[in-house]
């Protein structure tokens, strides 16, 4: 059984590689990241808290998938040393310190989401402080929370260096996320539409194809610099296309470098 770890004392006695920050609800696409972790250091540390910092909406934050027993099992197949499962107390002592997102934190997630990457750089700030890793390892589907992290990081000079890490999809392309487990299966057929979109890489082509599927709620789809999250121009050379939306009430996000597939 893998070792789960709960105390600032259990922490201390580890030497960590790879940090996996997670909120649970394991899936493929976690495994991929502990499976990368893993060609980068032996003491992998999978984290595993709910974070009531990031959720805007409480009932949200009550009806997030929690399946522990699975997510020890696969952080373990997957190749982690070791299981991280602090206690709210741990995590945000009195008198922990705030981080706050800034302009880009305000928009598009962050404009739907208030208070929402905040919250995220809270975290992962205090689990970096509690961890010490001398890597942690995000995927690319959370692109603004990965712009954000390691804009923190530059900031604040931490001693950790952040690696990116693809987005796993399905056979129809769907970005696999711990959310896709509140839709059936006509709804991740649904979900597809976007990736459908992502691959057109245009966005005038992009616009017209969402619309023609109704059941996708489209909240925001705008082509960026990856480098800055500015709109992008003609001449950018880093484009990314961003994409969110709901289905049946469940929210998805999603991206695509443009030129890749």
């Amino acid at each position: 059984m893998i070792e789960v770890l709960k105390s600032a004392d259990d922490l201390a006695r580890q030497n960590c590689d790879v940090l996996v920050p997670t909120m649970g609800a394991l899936h493929a696409g976690h495994e991929s990241l502990i499976k990368l972790a893993k060609t980068k250091g032996d003491q992998v540390i999978v984290s595993i808290f709910v974070n009531p910092l990031q959720f805007e909406n409480k009932e949200d934050l009550l009806n997030y998938p929690k399946t522990i027993d699975l997510d020890l099992k696969i952080a373990a197949v997957a190749g982690a040393s070791a299981v991280f499962l602090p206690e709210e107390s741990l995590i945000y002592p009195t008198g922990y310190k705030t981080i706050e997102a800034g302009g880009v934190g305000e928009i598009y997630e962050g404009k739907s989401r208030p208070g929402h990457f905040s919250g995220v750089l809270t975290v992962v700030n205090r689990l970096f402080d509690l961890v010490k890793p001398k890597y942690a390892i995000f995927g690319e589907k959370d692109f603004q929370q990965l712009f954000l992290i390691k804009q923190m990081v530059r900031k604040l000079s931490l001693p950790v260096e952040i690696l990116n890490a693809p987005t796993i999809r399905d056979a129809n392309g769907v970005a696999l996320s711990s959310r896709n487990s509140k839709l059936d299966n006509d709804g991740i057929k649904v979900a597809s539409v976007i990736y459908r979109t992502l691959l057109l890489g245009n966005l005038g082509k992009a616009k017209q194809v969402i619309k023609s599927e109704p059941r996708f709620k489209l909240d925001y789809l705008e082509m960026i610099d990856a480098n800055t999250f500015d709109l992008a121009k003609e001449d950018t050379e880093n484009k990314r296309l961003i994409i969110a939306g709901w289905i049946n009430q469940v929210r998805l996000i999603d991206n695509m470098a443009m030129g890749s597939k």
